[in-house]
């Protein structure tokens, strides 16, 4: 009965236009086909596998694959696209040159290599889906729009996203490095660029650089104190800047001072010591040349004299603008009913900005009127008096060389509380590194894994359809065959039946004629 109902299940093939043609499969028939061909289909399988393996580990170890990191940037303005100077930034700088050649220079490589790894880096910017949707949102809103207008232009403005993380990626295929060098390198550069950033938009190095790079043995006294002086003054004014961004009093854990702390340390050394040498200088009048010294004095006070005259046309143009400057105006209503209302007037920031300009300009003409009467003194001390002797211009020298010490150890104290300040304060989570780029043999093993999937799957696929198909052909073979034997062997039985109702026949005649 089994065997009856397993022989039932079975796939019609039927023609449309033939209902007499049709091809009957049974089931069983191709579940055994499958069984005996299910051996050779294991066997191709696993072939199939060491070839796509092997395929995709020549091709791996042929092709360098890319390396990949993934950095990110933290700070005021890069989620608008600005870097901390408040100008476009531009995350390309990781490929600066210099960089590349610090890193290849540490790592002791073929400086031949450094134009080749630069074109090897690529970035790509990380978007969230989130801010993808709300970008296509708009954009949606705007183009189904029948008349866009600028509030919706306007929206579509403020979903503009910038990216804060970014994918850095290595190609080294062009290069001749090696797999260990190349992720040496690639790795060395993302941690060098953190320098580079600080550098950028950090302390100022060139100033420090400018200040020890002095030979001020080449200048007349005189000319050095002013030299040491306007260094003084760039350097007071950074500080005094960096002391009203820090709102949490910073200290160095570095050099141990704040920047209150280094701002008396230079106004001591300028209100001080470098005085104290100018004195000198003025009272015994003291000059490699005297001639040379005069006409350096008349023409530093003829400069300041014209700048003078510039500072003060500028505070008078501005302060006819401030007079005359309208100002915004918030009209307060008390009752819907009375015309009368109250108003009160407001500085805009245009306003602001004037006045502060104009603040500005005038602690800048103080100053000026302040240096061209010092160097009126100086110039008069040195018309009327003789010049000194060897001893004071010795003595000078000594105080001169001793200033330019303390100048050199002030710079390198700034130097360093700011680099302090800016790497764990201001720019704390600037850059980071979030994943560093790793070629591992788990990581070898994964991409080519990943290589080996596609030529994998494919060809797997095929060959289950072939044997499948083999498995069909065969199955329809047998039954065809199985149908066609049985049906001779029903024409057989008929034709045998009929012979012997033949012969019943003639043998029923036969008796009736004997009857007879």
């Amino acid at each position: 009965m089994a065997k009856n109902d397993e022989r039932n299940l079975n796939i019609t093939l039927k023609s449309e236009q033939n209902e007499q043609d049709e091809v009957i499969i049974s089931i069983s028939t191709i579940l055994k086909k499958l069984k005996k061909y299910l051996i050779l289909w294991i066997v191709s399988a696993v072939v199939i596998f060491v070839l796509a393996f092997g395929y995709a580990t020549i091709t791996t170890h042929i092709t360098k694959a890319r390396l990949t990191a993934l950095i990110s940037f933290s700070y005021d303005g890069i989620e608008k696209g600005l870097d901390p100077d408040g100008r476009d930034f531009d995350v390309n700088s990781i490929k600066n040159p210099s960089i590349i050649e610090s890193a290849i220079d540490e790592l002791d490589l073929d400086m031949g290599q450094l134009e080749y790894i630069r074109k090897g880096i690529s970035i790509e910017g990380i978007i969230p889906k989130n801010a993808i949707d709300r970008i296509t949102t708009y954009k949606s809103i705007l183009d189904n729009s029948a008349s866009p207008n600028l509030a919706t232009a306007q929206a579509m403005l403020d979903v503009t996203y910038y990216p804060t993380q970014y994918k850095v990626y290595f190609d080294y295929n062009e290069t001749a490095l090696s797999n260990s060098e190349a992720l040496n390198v690639f790795n060395k550069i993302l941690e060098l660029y953190e320098g580079y950033f600080y550098q950028q938009y950090g302390y100022n190095e060139s100033l420090g650089s400018a200040v020890t790079a002095i030979e001020y043995q080449d200048y007349d006294y005189s000319e050095a104190v002013d030299v040491f002086d306007t260094n003084l003054t760039t350097l007071k004014k950074y500080v005094r800047k960096l002391s009203q961004e820090d709102s949490s009093r910073f200290r160095s854990t570095t050099t141990g001072y704040t920047f209150d702390d280094l701002y008396e340390v230079i106004n001591t050394i300028s209100n001080i010591d470098l005085e104290k040498v100018s004195s000198i200088i003025t009272v015994n009048n003291i000059t490699k040349d005297k001639d040379e010294a005069l006409a350096y004095y008349d023409y530093r006070i003829k400069s300041l004299t014209r700048q003078k005259a510039q500072y003060e046309e500028q505070i008078s143009n501005i302060s006819d603008s401030i007079e005359k400057y309208q100002k915004d105006e918030i009209f307060v209503f008390t009752n819907a009913n009375d015309d009368s209302s109250m108003h009160s007037t407001v500085a805009s920031e245009q306003y602001d900005k004037m006045l502060q300009q104009k603040i500005d300009l005038t602690s800048q003409l103080a100053e000026v009127k302040q240096r061209i009467n010092y160097l009126t003194e100086r110039q008069t001390a040195l018309k009327d008096k003789k010049t000194s002797s060897d001893a004071d211009i010795e003595k000078v020298e000594q105080q001169l060389d001793a200033v330019y010490t303390k100048i050199n150890d002030v710079v390198a104290l700034v130097n360093a509380t700011s680099d302090d300040y800016y790497r764990n304060v201001t720019f704390k989570d600037a850059y980071n590194i979030l994943v560093p780029a790793t070629d591992t043999t788990v990581d070898r093993v994964s991409r080519i894994v990943s290589n080996a999937k596609t030529p994998l799957v494919m060809f797997e696929a095929l060959g289950f359809a072939v044997y499948f198909a083999i498995a069909f052909i065969e199955a329809l073979k047998s039954d065809s065959l199985k149908r066609k034997i049985a049906a001779e062997g029903q024409s057989e039985d008929t034709d045998r039946k009929k012979e012997d109702d033949e012969e019943k026949d003639d043998k029923k005649d036969g008796n009736n004629k004997d009857n007879k």
